[in-house]
């Protein structure tokens, strides 16, 4: 079975996060969306909200399921028999910053690979920073994250 994770915060999902989840899916049998737990970091959405968010939007989707953990991805990856690790890339500085994680991960487990995708021309300015920073001054995020984040 091909599973992978996709790995991150979701504070909150995007429609550039979408975007690459719809896409990976014919390449893989199973796609857990990983909500990684930060103790020391501020969310603007509950875990709780976050997962529910994403649950909805892919709520027809079988090959779909959402989890959370905490601690080092690789471990969470062994730990549920994962052996690739999804990443969206929407810029040079995304593929300089994911090289260097995925250069440790290959270093704390070898059997684990991580998948690149590039984002969509229509989705590669989106981020989740972005989004919250237009909830907080009340501007339209609607075009920017799926139906089910928007309040």
């Amino acid at each position: 079975m091909k599973r992978a994770i996709f790995p991150g915060s979701f504070d909150p999902i995007t429609m550039g996060h979408v975007d690459i989840i719809k896409r990976s899916l014919p390449l893989l049998d199973e796609l857990i969306i990983a909500i990684g737990v930060n103790s020391t970091k501020k969310y603007m959405f509950s875990l709780e909200q976050r997962k529910a968010f994403i649950e909805a939007t892919f709520a027809n989707e079988p090959k779909i399921k959402v989890d959370t953990y905490s601690g080092l991805t690789v471990d969470y990856c062994e730990s549920i028999d994962a052996k690739f690790i999804l990443r969206g890339l929407r810029n040079p500085a995304d593929f300089e910053f994911e090289k260097t994680i995925t250069q440790v991960n290959r270093r704390l487990s070898n059997n684990i690979e991580t998948i690149f995708l590039l984002t969509s021309s229509e989705t590669s300015f989106i981020s989740s920073s972005i989004v919250r920073e237009v909830i907080q001054f009340e501007g339209d995020y609607s075009s920017m994250v799926p139906k089910a984040v928007r309040l």
